[in-house]
């Protein structure tokens, strides 16, 4: 994947950060997505209604992957719309990613079952349920403290 493109966040009410200033850096993001222990995952079900769930996850290969029962909620919902967010746990230090979920391909079964047992000391080698993969569209990021953040807010988007 290469470097996505940074950019500065207008947040009507909040105020305009496309001004002057240093973004935070995708590093920054990424240490994030691969340090949190939690992940809320924001789908919509086929009536439109929201959606969100907590899961544990992996940040892989510039994806966040993760798995489900297959008749969950979270499942039926990607099944009929790949459409979803999903955010850190740490709104200090807020990471959030738009894409599509898709369920990854066996071949990357072992790497997943890897991380998620060095990440969080649990076996996925049994799972019957689907991985999903989300590899971000667009993602932003905010620091709740900015003077001890190395940017202000930034929003970055993904070429595929």
């Amino acid at each position: 994947m290469s470097e996505p493109i940074a950019s500065g966040v207008v947040a009507p009410g909040y105020g305009d950060f496309l001004g002057t200033g240093d973004l935070l850096p995708w590093s920054w993001a990424e240490e994030r997505l691969a340090a949190s222990h939690n992940y809320w995952v924001a789908t919509t079900r086929p009536d439109r209604r929201p959606h969100a769930m907590p899961v544990w996850a992996v940040w892989l290969d510039c994806r966040l992957l993760f798995s489900t029962g297959p008749r969950s909620r979270k499942a039926r919902n990607l099944a009929a719309n790949a459409a979803c967010s999903i955010t850190t746990e740490s709104a200090a230090d807020a990471v959030i990613v738009e894409g599509d979920a898709v369920v990854i391909d066996p071949a990357e079964l072992g790497a997943f079952v890897a991380a998620y047992k060095v990440k969080y000391d649990w076996d996925m080698s049994g799972n019957e349920g689907p991985i999903f993969a989300v590899a971000p569209r667009v993602a932003f990021a905010f620091a709740e403290f900015p003077e001890k953040a190395p940017g202000r807010p930034t929003r970055w988007h993904f070429a595929r």
